[in-house]
């Protein structure tokens, strides 16, 4: 699954982001976490705020709804106090699952957003290929999968 959430955290913070990972939030008294966040991700200039869950599980919905919404639920808690504690707390938050597939007539799931990686992968794709050809270019060395995709999809001098 790392290479998923590496995926988004790169594409995030390529978009001027700042990003977090795997954070892991509500300390227990007993020892543990209530959870961790997988990817939270705030825009200094746009104050866009979006909580993302990538999972490639194989649940039933009910089970989903049930681990997205805990997620979810978790993330609303304590991004704010714990991820990014300088935000305003009125700053709109998008949560979003990032899963294998996105269901026909099924546009959420534990209270967030629903969308499947390929539509993810496929809103990746075009802003790449935005960038044009590796040569003129080339997306960042600190951004290695971002790189990797531009050139399979422009390629370095020419796509052949």
């Amino acid at each position: 699954m790392s290479h998923l959430e590496d995926l988004i955290a790169e594409y995030y913070e390529w978009q001027g982001f700042i990003v977090q990972r795997n954070i892991k939030v509500g300390r227990l008294s007993h020892g543990g976490w209530e959870g961790e966040l997988d990817v939270v991700a705030f825009h200094p200039v746009r104050e866009g705020l979006i909580h993302l869950e990538p999972s490639i599980d194989a649940l039933s919905w009910v089970r989903r709804e049930e681990r997205f919404s805990k997620k979810f639920k978790a993330g609303r808690k304590h991004i704010f106090r714990a991820v990014f504690p300088w935000l305003d707390r009125k700053t709109p938050l998008r949560q979003v699952a990032v899963l294998v597939s996105h269901t026909k007539g099924r546009d959420s799931v534990g209270g967030g957003e629903l969308i499947s990686i390929d539509e993810l992968v496929a809103e990746i794709r075009e802003r790449i290929e935005d960038q044009g050809k590796m040569a003129k270019n080339a997306v960042s060395e600190r951004y290695p999968i971002l790189r990797t995709v531009q050139m399979f999809e422009n390629g370095y001098y020419r796509r052949l």
